[in-house]
């Protein structure tokens, strides 16, 4: 018999939760309410810091403390204007767990982290890349297909489970991206998955405080309108951002040509394009989660908002998944006993 427990034990082993499933750090989502609230339901919160003051982002971690014992990451986007500043914060508030968005960590700042005596998380995109952050000290890894809401890589989930959860061994692997059902969820364990992470799946439950227009987006759209923000010019490095079509992210590409015309005039630095950018995303975001702007801000998502029809509370949602999970996993044993017997 498969047995759900046994197969993600190694997950919940690391994360010290009820569940191995992470609910993703979003910029303006993922706030220290949120983050306490999956945390309570039996799953594991990532408070997401964005680009907020330092002040701030201590405010946010002492709030999840006082609403949760339970576990927690703080996410940090090393691309981040505030990263460096992020980083010390969450080590001198001695934060559980520390995850490394948008780049790659460094080793130092990896040693930074787990000397304050947190557990280490970090995206991978290459089973090199991968053995590198390893080998650098990072505790866990997870794989994020292009499938996913934010910023994201070129690759999708497939083809990360082939390069690298096949592969590497050595420290347990969530993976992340269109995911949106228990059913999913059982073939990832079996395939060797530690746990998963889902975001845009979360958005749509009560607990999430984001403007009803923002969730109502998230009901109406299909999978087909998650779009991946594309580079115009190699003259700008830009992190793909996958979300909803809309003028915001006509706007945003306008921006990207206006910027590499002021870096061909020498009249703005490749490092102030690159703040340019990453502030009109933080804007654009802020402008949709909490004003409503669902037309002209950024409706960040991942192409499983297909597969969210309505908004439920958290607890009820979170039981969705698992009951599918186990009934997958059902099918699968029932299956495998019809094929034996043939």
């Amino acid at each position: 018999m498969i047995e759900l427990d046994a197969l993600w034990k190694a997950g919940k082993d690391f994360l010290g939760t009820r569940y191995p499933i992470i609910a993703g750090a979003m910029t303006w989502i993922s706030d220290s309410h949120f983050t306490a609230a999956v945390s309570e339901a039996g799953a594991f919160g990532s408070l997401a810091a964005g680009n907020m003051p330092p002040e701030l982002l201590h405010e946010e971690i002492q709030r999840v403390r006082q609403a949760t014992d339970k576990p927690f990451a703080v996410n940090l986007i090393t691309i981040a204007p505030n990263y460096k500043e992020h980083l010390r914060v969450a080590a001198e508030n001695r934060v559980p767990f520390i995850v490394f968005a948008g780049s790659f960590p460094r080793r130092p700042e990896i040693r930074a982290a787990k000397e304050s005596g947190a557990r280490v998380m970090s995206f991978a995109s290459t089973e090199s890349i991968a053995r590198h952050l390893i080998d650098n000290g990072v505790d866990a890894l997870i794989l994020e297909g292009s499938e996913a809401g934010g910023h994201v890589g070129h690759v999708s989930l497939g083809i990360l489970l082939q390069q690298v959860l096949f592969r590497v061994k050595d420290v347990p692997i969530f993976t992340a991206g269109g995911i949106a059902t228990g059913a999913y969820i059982a073939h990832l364990l079996l395939m060797g998955a530690a746990g998963v992470q889902l975001g845009t799946y979360f958005v749509c439950t009560e607990e999430c405080r984001t403007h009803p227009r923002f969730k109502e987006a998230f009901i109406r759209a299909r999978a087909r309108d998650a779009v991946s923000t594309p580079q115009i010019s190699s003259d700008l490095r830009v992190v793909a951002v996958r979300a909803l079509r809309n003028k915001g992210l006509d706007e945003f590409n306008q921006l990207q040509m206006e910027l590499i015309e002021k870096i061909k005039a020498k009249e703005i630095s490749h490092a102030e394009a690159q703040y340019e950018v990453e502030s009109f995303w933080v804007g654009a975001l802020r402008k949709a989660v909490q004003e409503g702007d669902t037309e002209r801000g950024s409706v960040m998502a991942g192409q499983s908002i297909g597969l969210v029809k309505s908004v439920r509370p958290l607890r009820e949602a979170l039981d969705s998944l698992i009951r599918d999970t186990r009934d997958q996993l059902a099918r699968v044993e029932e299956r495998m006993r019809a094929l034996g017997a043939e």
